[in-house]
């Protein structure tokens, strides 16, 4: 599961289909409300091209009950491949393994039907369909409600 890409030294996770790359780790400062986090890029296996990129948040707040622990996105020309579900997959295992989760939440907009059904594929529950507070980033974005999904892992 877990590589080096020992030219630059980045972690790699790959499931020989797909690789992800670690390119930024996010700490938790002091003082704020945050969660640390790990994004990476999204590569067809041994390619050197990006389809998409993903994070994962380690930990819970307010915020992240309706963005989700992890997060992604193919781009347009990549969609209908299953790179999120493959990574989201490798992000399962690294949750668990590296972060000691035991289970975590993945949210999509209801009529974002792409997602909504690689979150079902992942097996997940989906416990809620909520509407996002006004103050939340996210209803500036244009999302008023989100799908609750969660996975034990």
């Amino acid at each position: 599961m877990k590589v080096m890409d020992w030219l630059f030294r980045r972690e790699v996770l790959t499931d020989q289909e797909i690789d992800l790359i670690k390119v930024m780790e996010v700490k938790k400062e002091a003082g704020r409300n945050d969660v640390p986090s790990v994004v990476f890029e999204i590569r067809e296996h041994g390619k050197h091209a990006a389809v998409g990129r993903c994070d994962l948040r380690m930990g819970m707040n307010e915020e992240l009950y309706y963005a989700g622990q992890i997060g992604y996105t193919v781009y347009p020309m990549y969609r209908g491949h299953h790179y999120a579900l493959k990574a989201c997959r490798l992000l399962f295992q690294l949750a668990k393994q590296k972060y000691g989760m035991n289970s975590l939440i993945i949210t999509c907009n209801p009529d974002n039907l792409p997602s909504r059904r690689t979150l079902e594929a992942l097996g997940g529950e989906l416990k809620a369909i909520v509407d996002v507070p006004k103050e939340h980033y996210l209803y500036q974005y244009g999302d008023v409600q989100k799908c609750i999904f969660e996975y034990h892992l």
